[in-house]
């Protein structure tokens, strides 16, 4: 049996939720160009995962409810069975005291959040190294002076599938994900709890048991 890629997984996936859907819409999904995955696309047809017909687009193939292997237990578990506890700072803190924590936890980003636990953004360690680089009053800043902000944050929930957050981080090039769940209580529905982090670490582990238990 070959093998199925983690992009090839990927592919059938996009194929799946959003058939008949073009080569170059697979693409753009990925983030990446039509001739970058013109191998995946042939192979996956021949292996009869897809489908293609011309100038519709690609379809699920006849193997596509099969099960396949690592992708398929990434699309049946859930984020919040592999989440972390979020290593949170107040948008508030200052980035002297931001920089701490992130060595002491050694993390590479920081959940920003306001003093009702609400998402705010979350912070780098290429964001606090753009600011404090020959700056040494940077240090004195509240934290959300370099953050990415709420509204540019990329974020999974807790019922997200691993594969829909994996999917994610490639698209958006990130190595973790927020996790957060919406508080009904909130009147505007906008309030963001967060409960948690998703890191490539943690679905890397999730792939690894899977090879054990094979």
């Amino acid at each position: 049996m070959i093998e199925l890629t983690s992009r090839q997984l990927l592919i059938i996936d996009i194929v799946k939720k959003h058939a008949p859907i073009t080569g170059e819409q697979i693409a753009e999904q990925l983030n990446l160009t039509r001739p970058t995955i013109r191998s995946d696309l042939s192979v996956l047809v021949m292996l009869e995962y897809i489908d293609a017909k011309p100038k519709v687009g690609y379809f699920p193939g006849k193997k596509a409810s099969q099960r396949l292997g690592s992708g398929y237990l990434l699309q049946e578990t859930k984020v919040g069975s592999i989440q972390s506890t979020p290593i949170i700072v107040r948008e508030t803190a200052t980035i002297q005291d931001a920089v701490v924590t992130l060595f002491l936890q050694d993390v590479g980003t920081l959940i920003i959040c306001d003093e009702t636990g609400r998402l705010a953004g979350v912070a780098s360690r290429k964001d606090f190294l753009k600011v404090t680089l020959g700056n040494p009053a940077a240090v004195t800043m509240p934290v959300s002076m370099v953050m990415t902000r709420r509204s540019k944050v990329v974020t999974v929930s807790p019922e997200d599938t691993v594969l829909d957050a994996a999917h994610k981080m490639i698209f958006h090039e990130v190595d973790s994900l927020p996790v957060i769940a919406p508080d009904a209580e909130e009147e505007n529905g906008f309030r963001q709890e967060v409960t948690g982090r998703l890191t490539k670490t943690a679905i890397i582990k999730l792939l690894l048991e899977l090879e054990a238990k094979g």
